[in-house]
């Protein structure tokens, strides 16, 4: 099967980076190691290419009202200029993917979604298009983006561009860098503060080289996956699936039933459950995807689904999904760890407090 390239591609091989199939994609899991990568965010600033991400346009006088139908967060009544997370439902409640939507302006809308999912998100979106007076436009072709990540990201974007604003977190700005327009976002996927640069492919080069030319520290897929889980952000193919409902991933609170009408409110009304997803602190041992999770009498109740070791705790830590009807009460858990069982220890709060404004 053939992989794409980013525009940046080149640059990440002359740094070093080593180059990984991911979502149909050639990109870099890491430069230097993990540690030093996630540290750089957690502590400075690092910056990851993500423009295997996907773009949609939605243009026209119903554009809020088209894109708020399709998802289950609150797109009407949320402030112009703010973006909002939300999962992408069928009828049934089931989630086709989890996106963040940006309202740059009356009538003119961004939707960002997984890389995996352009195809299928995109095909979705043109099913449900029928009776808006809005254009859909998949540009996912279009655009690069970069995600600036780590407490100094503010001080080090903002002499580079044109001009930026304090702007909120969850809210977007746009610009330019050198002459090339910008969409700014004060988001990410790391849990610290940071921005997510949308732009043209030549833009984004030369906006990449800037930073790299200021100290800024390149980082891989593998730093963002620790990053991400750390805080305990979900991720497709993880925590969300084809399968599971926003319920099931601890995402309760993106359904706003208040709404007049989205697609698979019925579904969710009951707010009804399937699983529970908790996040487990192990002493020993690295927990991975697919691994068993146990109750105290050793029984199989749930699975990991996504594990990792913590480079800011040092001990490993996951994400299991456990069937609602076997959760333990006296919250015992062990993960099956190779056939042997280690001990785990549940935690209600994300692993790492991150920083984000």
């Amino acid at each position: 099967m053939t992989t794409l390239k980013t525009y940046l591609y080149d640059e990440h091989v002359k740094l070093g980076g080593k180059i990984v199939p991911f979502a149909g994609w050639d990109m870099p899991v890491q430069y230097s190691s993990v540690k030093d990568e996630v540290l750089a965010v957690r502590n400075n600033v690092g910056v990851f290419d993500v423009s295997h991400m996907g773009e949609f346009f939605v243009e026209g006088e119903d554009a809020e009202a088209f894109v708020d139908g399709l998802v289950t967060n609150d797109i009407q009544n949320a402030p112009m200029g703010k973006a909002i997370y939300s999962p992408l439902c069928r009828e049934n409640g089931t989630v086709i993917d989890d996106l963040i939507v940006y309202k740059l302006a009356p009538g003119h809308v961004l939707v960002c979604v997984n890389a995996g999912n352009i195809d299928k998100d995109f095909a979705w979106f043109k099913s449900k298009h029928t009776g808006f007076k809005c254009n859909l436009t998949n540009r996912s072709n279009d655009y690069s983006l970069l995600a600036i990540q780590g407490p100094k990201a503010f001080e080090i974007l903002k002499p580079l561009l044109k001009d930026l604003p304090e702007i909120e977190y969850y809210s977007v700005h746009e610009t330019a860098f050198e002459n090339n327009p910008v969409i700014v976002a004060r988001t990410g996927y790391t849990g610290e503060d940071g921005f997510e640069v949308f732009g043209t492919h030549e833009g984004t080069k030369a906006l990449w080289q800037k930073l790299m030319s200021v100290g800024v520290t390149p980082c891989g897929l593998a730093a963002r996956d620790v990053l991400r889980l750390e805080v305990c952000y979900p991720l497709y193919g993880h925590e969300l699936n084809d399968e599971v409902n926003p319920y099931d991933a601890g995402l309760g609170w993106t359904v706003k039933g208040a709404k007049t009408n989205f697609i698979g409110k019925e579904a969710l009304a009951p707010k009804k459950a399937n699983y529970k997803l908790v996040k487990l602190i192990l002493e020993k041992g690295i927990p991975r995807e697919g691994y068993p999770v146990l109750n105290s009498k050793n029984e199989p109740i749930g699975v990991i689904t996504s594990g990792t070791m913590s480079v800011v705790l040092n001990k490993g830590i996951a994400f299991a999904r456990i069937q609602i009807d076997k959760a333990p009460s006296d919250e015992v858990f062990m993960v099956d760890i190779r056939q042997k069982p280690y001990p785990a220890q549940l935690t209600k709060k994300p692993f790492v407090t991150g920083g984000h404004k």
